[in-house]
């Protein structure tokens, strides 16, 4: 069943996704380019409904939250690895599949490389475990946490910042 809903739910994305022009190589150029922040509006409004939906959910006791610890090390090599991988292709991962269905092939091989990479890394991951995961250790931390308020509170604070932002990119035309 949660097979099915995983299917259900990717097809829906992929119509917004499409319908959005957001799996389109322009768009994410423009991003890249700060001429076009349709995909950033995009990710930022998914980042909204994120936010508070993880919070509400976990809040009121429907969702488990597991938090993963911080390598901030390890995050800022994936993070760049990842920004490369997309200012390289123009696409980021949840796109490609989208602009390969819409015939664009060049998302196939960003496809590829990512499956390449993932397999590296799996390889590796021995490497990067005794090199990088102790750099920047802090364990399981969150901003709740660290501001010592509810988490519902932050998420929704965390929120509306974001959506004014959405809102100012909208006003000022970008």
């Amino acid at each position: 069943m949660e097979l099915l809903i995983g299917l259900i739910t990717g097809i829906i994305w992929g119509y917004i996704f499409q319908r959005a022009r957001i799996v389109r190589f322009e768009k994410h150029a423009g991003l890249l380019t700060l001429t076009d922040l349709t995909v950033l509006k995009f990710l930022l409004s998914g980042v909204v409904v994120g936010a508070l939906g993880i919070q509400l959910l976990t809040t009121l006791g429907l969702a488990p939250y597991h938090l993963k610890p911080t390598f901030v090390a390890a995050n800022f090599v994936g993070g760049v690895i990842y920004g490369l991988g997309w200012a390289l292709l123009g696409y980021c991962p949840g796109t490609m599949p989208g602009a390969v269905g819409e015939g664009s092939l060049d998302g196939l091989f960003g496809i590829l490389g990512g499956l390449c990479g993932a397999m590296a890394y799996a390889h590796t991951y021995p490497f990067w475990k005794e090199k990088l995961f102790g750099i920047g250790a802090y364990g399981k931390i969150s901003l709740p946490m660290l501001l010592h308020l509810p988490p519902l509170l932050v998420g929704a604070i965390f929120a509306g910042l974001l959506l004014a932002f959405i809102v100012f990119l909208e006003k000022m035309g970008w």
